[in-house]
């Protein structure tokens, strides 16, 4: 196991691409934002967006940063540098979760209260509506096919992960997996799709091609969402009932490591540009964390709003 995170830390720290210019964290709780200078480690700013922000990402020219505000129903485009708003964009029904297809046709919201997944045409600029799809119970997560021919969705309440065919907006299959599954990941070569367990102490793998559970991965309580450590090989999950992060290999499908003494409810994450440090929000305090990728130790904590949940680098590291 030494040897393992050893290796994972030297490739971790090689690269050192240019540093982020701040850090965007939504504040579920607080219908806000918070802007926090890197180096620093400070708020420098708290900016106003929608009721309950859960989720957020870059547009794929990376001008604009969406907020989705799901009690709102709207999205905010913030500018990425300053956080300052650029636009709203209203009568977007129950946005929790958001995303863009790999090929940038299609924008994708999951509406986690009203049991609905809406698909969205994208011109590089504007939306509009294909089609939307109910799907029950909660859906909640997503990720796309590197063809962007299909949206896996979990389904939290059900236990289910559904395939959504974008061409045709209609539901392939759905298929059990487990308690509460939130967090999806699909392998090199979309071979597996694995999905965080958040009723549960692990990672499922799935062979969305047959349908079926062929492995789990133990982690800790309350499996949950995903980041790539950017080497190709690992990827992270939070274990947001654990207070725990493990580092999963996804080549050999094995738990590799565990990061610990953690704040409450570890959700989402993203690593500085440079890859030497990794900031997680905790959901369940009012805190931001940063942990040293090299000694995998929290090294410090950043007050912020009520419920963090969505954080953003600028020009942050590239996911593999």
């Amino acid at each position: 196991m030494r040897t393992v995170l050893a290796a994972l830390v030297f490739v971790l720290t090689v690269q050192a691409p240019a540093r982020a210019e701040n850090v965007i964290v939504l504040n579920s709780g607080d219908a806000s934002a918070s802007l926090i200078d890197e180096v620093s480690q400070k708020v420098v700013d708290t900016v106003p967006v929608g009721k309950e922000p859960h989720h957020l990402m870059a547009t794929p020219d990376n001008q604009s940063l969406i907020v989705a505000n799901s009690v709102g129903n709207n999205l905010v485009f913030l500018d990425p540098r300053s956080g300052k708003v650029q636009r709203w964009l209203s009568d977007i029904e129950d946005p929790y979760q958001l995303g863009f297809s790999n090929d940038r046709k299609w924008f994708v919201t999951n509406g986690l209260r009203l049991d609905r997944v809406d698909i969205y045409h994208y011109d590089g600029k504007d939306f509009s509506l294909a089609k939307r799809v109910p799907l029950s119970a909660m859906p909640s997560h997503m990720t796309f096919t590197s063809d962007s021919k299909i949206v896996f969705v979990t389904l939290q309440e059900s236990g289910e992960v559904a395939a959504i065919d974008l061409a045709t907006q209609s539901v392939l299959w759905k298929m059990p997996v487990g308690r509460a599954p939130a967090g999806l990941w699909l392998t090199s070569g979309d071979k597996y799709l694995l999905v965080g367990m958040t009723g549960a102490d692990y990672v499922a793998v799935v062979d969305w091609r047959v349908r079926k559970v062929v492995k789990t991965i133990h982690t800790d309580k309350g499996a949950h969402n995903f980041r790539s450590l950017a080497d190709g090989q690992h990827v992270l999950v939070t274990n947001r009932v654990g207070n725990t992060i493990s580092i999963l290999d996804q080549n050999t499908l094995m738990n590799v490591g565990t990061i610990t003494g953690l704040l409450p409810g570890p959700d989402d994450m993203e690593l500085t540009p440079d890859r030497r440090y990794l900031w997680v929000t905790f959901r369940f305090t009012r805190y931001v964390g940063v942990i040293d990728m090299k000694t995998l130790k929290l090294v410090n904590t950043v007050k912020i709003g009520k419920s963090p949940h969505g954080i953003y680098f600028y020009n942050r590291a590239p996911l593999l």
